[in-house]
């Protein structure tokens, strides 16, 4: 209980069940029953209604879907007279004394002092490091179980630290026929819901409702096969256990249950966009793809050759193609795209491309038309017999462009569409919409995606492509219903970029100094340089700090973040880059802006560009070379490795500086440590999973912090997901639809909320 973890366990009433029908089993039915009817008393009810308006609880099974966090796990207890150095203990006492005090080594850092007393009269100080909880959870006078291990220091014995559970009476601990404590459950609490609140009401649940009643949602082979208990007893062992192994069989059960069900659905609806035939594309001889292929500069790589050849094959079959293809940073996604795109439109269809940005939207559009070159200039001198349109859409199009954009989309002029989220506005109509190509789809919400797809009027083809790797089981978790291609090798000709960590804190101005004397030596030697600020910022709050020293010495532990405007002004200040050309860019600039800067910056009239994440994604600058991040410990690392990108896409060496004002010890260090250790976007993939968690990773939030999983957990639980999706498989392809599992339809309702459902609608 040193920690307050506040999960609003299945917060709100279940949605609807998956398939058809109303769903209402035995599984559901108690489970979905009021708290009320089952805690009788003016005690517990008063906390039923703190589990309403702390936590969203309103009914049985989200009360006990709200797990213990932990267990304490406990010998006999003993009085504090018989404890020995050295040897864990646990024993029940009263808190007599309490007082927090900073150290004096760091006085950032503090230490919590608690003394005990138990009916012996012997005492024992217990020291908390960096607890405040201890303070607030511990008030004199409150009696606490507390489990720890003393030793004696300058000859009194003490304890530092201690896991500790309140209590309201030693007789109230449960114990076994031995004599040994059971496992105390912890749960997530918030201030006013403690352990003890919420273990009162999940008694009265356990001992009134009839949990035995509870049907089991998953098909009597597949528990046999893992040898499950039943949901009944798994929800009173995981609550009231008499034994570790009773609350870990119980967790086993819940984290397969959970995986199983999740399976179940992305195989379901991997099934359903199958039965939904599509217009074979096959590919057509002396197309558009042949001559685009006979014109290419490079070699591609064997990899992207590999997926081509997967996605080819697809593209020529009658079941919709749905396939994410996810690559490092510059590992060539966009031309094993086009070349799909243009099997499409060799075949007389049309292939769209959605970008989360104008900026991206345009370069894309861009890329593509020189890539293409005369196979992009129908009916213009120079153009070749076979060439198509390529239309770019836009919100800030003027209304001649737009029109004219809107009829060659619509007569089917244009062959490849690119555009923003313009593309699915009413107004735009393909004329045969036969693949929707979806860049960054982590940027897009799940309507957006749909209402492109919907534009065919039946299910097009589907390329979801992705420049932030995912680990295999996130892959497995999320993505089940799409066919996964990963793209690893780099094209020839791209540069190693090295990587710095400058930690201001601990170093002198000649740091900074160095930095941008660095930065000036990559002007004069011809390439460009992008400085990055986690924020916009206001003009008419830029601090008067000229350099990012200053500002660190005006406050050391918490420094204001750099913003575009600050950095603009500093950057034109100083002395090292007297005469640089300093260009501005971020997301609160009219397009037409961003467009005039992105274009002065590829025509290198720009030196410096300062910028916010909006270069994140797509920008392709091959004459910049030098990258500044100031204050990165504000991105996560896959936010940092997508900058990173944005260098080293010529034939030039390239360095990335990671500028942070935080303190060597300060938690982010390790990110940032990681991300100059390494390039490989899957290795920093696999490292930002293990420091951040999961993150909601059925949901839009990616913040870390709990999962929207409550059991699978992503890095642990590979060969269990694995194993889950073989028996999943095998449903669903006896029983498409679960016609014949009805309370496992339920359960799919349950785990997946409306919104989650919808976020793995991607094919």
């Amino acid at each position: 209980m040193t920690s307050h973890d506040t999960a609003a366990a299945g917060a709100g009433a279940a949605p609807t069940p998956v398939g058809t029908g109303t769903g209402v089993t035995a599984f559901a039915d108690l489970l979905d029953q009021p708290l009320t009817r089952y805690v009788p008393g003016n005690s517990p009810r008063s906390t039923v209604a703190l589990l309403e308006k702390e936590l969203g609880i309103t009914t049985v099974g989200q009360l006990l879907d709200h797990s213990p966090r932990r267990y304490i796990r406990r010998g006999k207890i003993q009085a504090l007279t018989e404890l020995v150095a050295g040897e864990r203990t646990s024993f029940v006492a009263r808190v007599e004394s309490s007082s927090t005090r900073r150290m004096r080594s760091d006085p950032r850092r503090s230490l919590t002092d608690v003394t005990v007393a138990d009916d012996t009269g012997a005492s024992l100080k217990i020291t908390f490091f960096n607890a405040y909880s201890a303070q607030k959870d511990l008030p004199v006078g409150s009696l606490a179980l507390f489990t720890g291990k003393p030793e004696f220091y300058r000859g009194t014995l003490s304890m530092a630290g201690a896991d500790y559970a309140p209590v309201e009476a030693p007789e109230s601990l449960e114990r076994s026929e031995d004599g040994e404590l059971l496992p105390i459950p912890v749960y997530p609490e918030t201030a006013k819901l403690t352990t003890p609140r919420i273990a009162k009401v999940v008694h009265q649940v356990l001992v009134t409702a009839d949990l035995d009643s509870l049907a089991d949602p998953l098909p009597p082979e597949v528990v046999a096969a893992e040898k499950l208990v039943p949901p009944g007893q798994a929800y009173r062992d995981l609550h009231r256990p008499e034994s570790v192994a009773a609350y870990e069989a119980a967790q086993r059960r819940f984290r397969f249950q959970e995986a199983f069900v999740l399976q179940t659905e992305l195989r379901r609806r991997r099934a359903e966009h199958a039965a939904h035939p599509v217009a074979p594309r096959p590919v057509v001889e002396d197309g558009l793809l042949a001559r685009f292929d006979a014109s290419l500069p490079f070699e591609l790589t064997p990899r992207q050759r590999e997926v081509g050849e997967q996605i080819s094959a697809e593209l020529a079959g009658t079941a919709p193609m749905n396939r994410l293809l996810q690559g490092d940073v510059g590992s060539g996604k966009t031309v094993v795209a086009l070349r799909a795109m243009l099997q499409i439109v060799d075949a007389g269809g049309q292939a769209a491309m959605l970008a989360p940005t104008e900026v991206l939207a345009t370069q894309h559009h861009e890329k593509i038309t020189r890539a293409l070159g005369p196979l992009a200039m129908p009916g213009r001198l120079g153009g070749d017999d076979h060439a198509t349109e390529v239309t770019l859409l836009t919100g800030s199009m003027g209304a001649t462009a737009r029109r004219k954009a809107l009829l060659d989309i619509a007569s089917g002029a244009a062959g490849i569409v690119v555009g923003t989220h313009a593309l699915i506005q009413e107004a735009v109509q393909f004329a045969d919409l036969g693949l929707a190509v979806v860049d960054e789809q982590h940027r897009f919400g799940v309507e957006q995606r749909d209402a492109l797809r919907d534009k065919a009027g039946t299910s097009p083809h589907t390329l979801v492509m992705t420049a932030t790797p995912i680990p295999r089981t996130v892959a497995m978790t999320v993505f089940g219903d799409l066919d996964v291609s990963t793209l690893r090798e780099l094209p020839g000709g791209r540069q190693p970029i090295e990587t710095h960590v400058v930690g201001l804190a601990e170093h002198g101005p000649a740091w900074e100094r160095r930095v941008w004397q660095l930065a000036a030596e990559h002007i004069a030697n011809g390439h460009q340089v992008y400085v990055v600020a986690p924020k916009i910022g206001d003009d008419a709050a830029v601090p008067s700090f000229t350099s990012l020293r200053e500002s660190l010495e005006a406050d050391p532990e918490e420094p204001e973040p750099a913003t575009v405007a600050w950095l603009e002004e500093l950057v034109t200040a100083r002395p090292e880059l007297r005469g640089a050309r300093v260009g501005v860019l971020h997301g609160r600039q009219d397009a037409q802006v961003k467009a005039r800067t992105m274009a002065d910056v590829a025509a290198g009239t720009v030196d410096v560009l300062v910028a916010t994440t909006v270069i994140e994604v797509g920008v392709d600058v091959p004459n910049a070379t030098l990258m500044v991040v100031v204050d990165p410990e504000r991105f996560g690392i896959s936010q940092l490795h997508q900058l990173r990108g944005r260098i080293g896409r010529g034939e030039h060496a390239s360095t990335c500086l990671l500028v942070t004002r935080t303190l060597p010890e300060h938690p982010a260090r390790t990110r940032l440590d990681a991300v100059a250790a390494t390039t490989d976007g899957f290795e920093l993939a696999e490292v930002d999973l293990r420091l951040r968690k999961e993150g909601d990773i059925l949901g839009a939030s990616q913040s870390g912090g709990r999962s929207g999983l409550r059991w699978v957990g992503v890095l642990r639980d590979e060969a269990l997901v694995a194993r889950a999706r073989t028996a999943a498989e095998a449903v669903i392809t006896e029983d498409p639809q679960l016609t014949a599992h009805p309370d496992l339809r339920v359960a799919i309702g349950r785990v997946l909320d409306e919104d989650r459902q919808a976020f793995l609608e991607r094919g």
